[in-house]
């Protein structure tokens, strides 16, 4: 077998790992997945009414407001699984099996390309979880064939992005809880961001950076792809720029992090 054969298989292989063991320990998954899901029906049902007032210069509408937090809802779940990611990787640290792997024959990439490859699908799997609840709560879009394909490669370049950076947090990190602590941005960068209101809406001060922090963009762009609104001057462009950044940076220092000796 080539070189090339020898890679895909490990990888292929790895990534039969990190699926099985999502199946086997459900527990971060749901807890990962459940935020999203809890979130859109909190904002939806809750404070749905009081949020919706202003959306799109018109009257307090729940149906307006729907279209408008779904597409940040996925965002915010694609960064949850990226989370969930850190977690996992600090765990194989912790407990050795990633010093075991260094001892095999193995393409030593695929450890981490099967973490990447996995929290995708995971993402993918969950992104059409959330959307389902989305419309079944009353969220249209109107997007074409085209635009639904534009999206979801949207949707797939974010994960891979946030996945990478999530491995090298994983493996510079203590222990899990520190993982899980550091990857907080992954989090918290929605609720800065136009995912629940507008970036009009907030204070001068504040609104350079929730505009252009990686998640606005995308956020922007995903809503016009699946609401035919405006996707506004370099939305699109700027966040390509940020997931083939932050993708090269997250690779590089995973990969450095990972050629580095164990653990003491």
């Amino acid at each position: 077998m080539s070189a090339a054969g020898h890679a895909l298989r490990d990888n292929l292989t790895m990534l039969r790992r990190t699926l099985l063991h999502a199946r086997r320990y459900p527990s971060l998954t749901l807890n990962v997945l459940l935020t999203p899901v809890i979130l859109l029906l909190l904002f939806v049902y809750v404070f749905g009414d009081v949020m919706s007032a202003g959306i799109d210069g018109g009257p307090a509408d729940r149906a307006d407001y729907v279209a408008y937090l779904v597409p940040g809802i996925l965002l915010m779940t694609v960064g949850g699984t990226a989370l969930g990611t850190a977690v996992s990787v600090a765990t194989d640290m912790t407990e050795g099996i990633i010093a075991r792997f260094r001892t095999m024959a193995i393409h030593r990439a695929s450890v981490l390309i099967g973490h990447v490859a996995g929290s995708v699908l995971q993402t993918l799997a969950s992104l059409l979880l959330v959307l389902g609840i989305g419309l079944a709560i009353g969220f249209r879009p109107g997007a074409t064939p085209v635009e639904w394909v534009a999206a979801a490669a949207l949707l797939t370049l974010v994960s891979v992005a946030l996945t990478w950076v999530a491995v090298g947090v994983g493996l510079v990190s203590p222990n899990p809880e520190g993982a899980s602590n550091a990857a907080v941005p992954l989090i918290m960068l929605p609720f800065l961001s136009s995912a629940f209101v507008p970036v009009d809406a907030m204070p001068n001060w504040f609104r350079w950076f929730a505009e252009y922090q990686p998640f606005t963009p995308a956020i922007e762009t995903l809503r016009g792809l699946l609401l035919g609104s405006e996707i506004g001057a370099g939305n699109a462009v700027l966040t390509v720029v940020w997931c083939l950044g932050l993708t090269v940076l997250g690779y590089w220092w995973s990969r450095s992090r990972f050629s580095r000796e164990p653990r003491r």
